[in-house]
This record gives C-alpha cells, structure tokens and sequence, in this order.
C-alpha cells in the first residue's frame, strides 16, 4: 500500500500523517487521500493586545500570501474571528482561528502557552515553580477545549528542558520562532530549541516541533529588529480547512514545519522513512535523520531522501538544510510502538 502526495503507507509504525481506515462491508476503507495540505501560522499578535495593525490588515497578510489559516493569538484577548471569515474566508481556501497566548511568568521566567482554537480566555495562573505555571496553564487551555502550544522555550530563558520532559497534556512547542530575540539557537551553554525538544523526545514526551512567525509588526516589515510575518510556518494535513479538524492534526503531529523549504512526497512504512524535497534554484539540500539524544542517524544528499529502519530507533525525525539556510522538519516517528 502506498500513498502519495506526502502520504504516508503505515501500519505498525506510529507516525505523523497515518492514514486512517474504516470498515465498509468488510473492507478497509483508506481514508487518506480525501487528506489536503494546509499552510497556516499558529503564532499572531494585533493591536488587540501588542501588535501594530488591526486584525482585518493581518488577516488580508497571510491571505494575500500563500497561506490557508491563521490563528490569532493576542495575550489574553480573543480577538473574534466571525466578522473576519465573512470578509476574508472561503471555503478550502482560507480560515481565520480563535486563539491567545497565555502569557504566564514565574519570579521574572516568562512563561507562554498558546490556546489554539481558543473560544474563552485563559487567565494565566501563579504557582510555585516554572514548572507548576506551565502545566497549569496547559492544563488551563485543555480544560477549555483547545489546543495548548508551548511557546519560545527560550525567550528570556525561561524555561529549561527538565520542564519541557516533565509537562503533560501538551503535544506541541515551538522548535523555530520567528521573533528575533527569543534565542531560538540557544547559547551560553543553554540548548536550542531543537535540542530541548530532542531532551523531551528522548526522556519518552511525545511533542511534535512548531515553526511560527509570533508576528506582531506588520508596518515595518523588512526591518530584521521587529517581529514581522512570513518567516516560519505550519503545513498541516487534514480532510477539511476547518478550526477543529486543523487543530485536531496539529495535535496529532499530521504536519511538518518549516521556514522555506517545502515537501512534495513524504511517506512512512514498516521498513523506511522517504521524503522528497521541492528543490527550487540553484539551491542544494542535505537531510538528516535524528534519533534519541538528538543523534544523527543518518545524513544524505539525495532527493528523495531515505532512511531504512534498523529497528532499535526509540524515534526517527527529519531535519532537511538548504543551502541558503532554509529548514524543515518533520515530526517524529516511533518505530518501537
């Protein structure tokens, strides 16, 4: 069985975009190619709370630029979407998702979740650690019904990778943030956001790595001091442009992130993991597959590239360069489950 368009032919692995199966008249039924590809943003400020522009002018950014939703994230504020889907919205086209940003801290250590398809605010809590904090404001926007994101782990060095291996409940934390002081590469003897996110994985969290934008200036775009939009995206895959069904896969890891590279082919089975790269220019990629302890398994030019199981991974993911420094990454695979 395989399936293409960045499918995936999987049975025993666990991995992102399975396709998914029911019976009809005793017979499976393979519901993945009815799946399309979204590009969205899960990270947007407005002048809703500190942000430059009205809603209205952010929205028309990301439709008039590529992307098929954005989900709006003002620090404690739901920015109502209704009256910007009329204008803006169309069916399998674009969509505009209800979200904050919790904006909780501890003793100075800012503290962010993202409430994803949020519908009521989320009062940031106190608590008696970083730790504590996170995961009651996690647990806060579970308790709403959306979806919690963990933001910049290390804007203001807030948190540390202890915190992110102990947190429960949440599924996704930003691995690339396009604010240009949340220290996304780490320093100083503190890890990356990436290799936190590894720190996680290989302790047994399940996470799956987000790039945004965190964007909140839209009237100096060009100007590489200010938070501005198109640097890092979501491509999710789902059956339908809808706020539940969006979120619902990004909680499933059924997406890929990226800062400019994009996947044309992507495809998981018992044996190997393939992935095929849009190349665009002149431009040239290398491929690395990652594993436990954020190790490389595996590097490789090619396109497609390939990485054949061996069979004793705890997880397999994939982190592609261009040579411009674009990126991508692919969320974790479990062969061992």
């Amino acid at each position: 069985m395989t399936a293409r368009h960045l499918g995936i032919a999987s049975v025993c692995v666990t991995a992102m975009f399975a396709p998914s199966t029911r019976a009809t008249g005793g017979q499976a039924v393979n519901q993945a190619e009815a799946r399309r590809w979204y590009k969205g943003n899960t990270h947007t400020h407005t002048l809703n709370s500190d942000g430059d522009s009205a809603p209205d002018d952010v929205v028309r950014w990301y439709r008039e630029h590529g992307y098929q939703f954005v989900v709006l994230t003002d620090h404690e504020f739901i920015t109502p979407v209704d009256g910007l889907n009329a204008t803006f919205g169309a069916a399998e086209k674009f969509l505009v998702i209800p979200g904050q940003e919790v904006t909780g801290n501890f003793q100075g250590k800012p503290v962010h979740v993202n409430g994803l398809n949020l519908k009521r605010v989320v009062t940031p809590v106190k608590g008696t650690s970083v730790l504590d904090v996170l995961q009651r404001d996690v647990d806060g926007v579970r308790d709403a019904g959306a979806v919690p994101q963990i933001n910049h782990p290390n804007f203001g060095w807030g948190l540390t990778t202890d915190d992110i291996s102990r947190v429960e409940r949440a599924r996704l934390i930003e691995i690339w943030n396009g604010h240009p002081f949340v220290n996304n590469l780490g320093g100083g003897g503190s890890p990356s956001a990436e290799e936190m996110w590894d720190a996680a994985l290989t302790a047994g969290r399940v996470l799956y790595g987000i790039a945004d934008d965190d964007s909140h200036y839209f009237k100096r775009i060009g100007d590489p001091a200010a938070p501005t939009p198109g640097h890092g995206w979501v491509v999710v895959r789902t059956a339908r442009l809808e706020a539940g069904a969006i979120v619902d896969a990004l909680d499933r890891g059924e997406f890929y992130a990226s800062t400019g590279v994009e996947l044309t082919d992507y495809q998981v089975t018992e044996k190997h993991i393939s992935l095929t790269i849009r190349a665009t220019g002149q431009s040239r990629y290398r491929v690395a597959f990652i594993g436990a302890g954020g190790r490389v398994l595996a590097e490789t030019f090619e396109n497609p590239a390939i990485y054949v199981f061996r069979g004793d991974e705890r997880y397999v993911r994939a982190r592609v360069l261009e040579s411009n420094g674009a990126m991508a990454w692919t969320q974790p695979v479990f062969p061992a489950r």
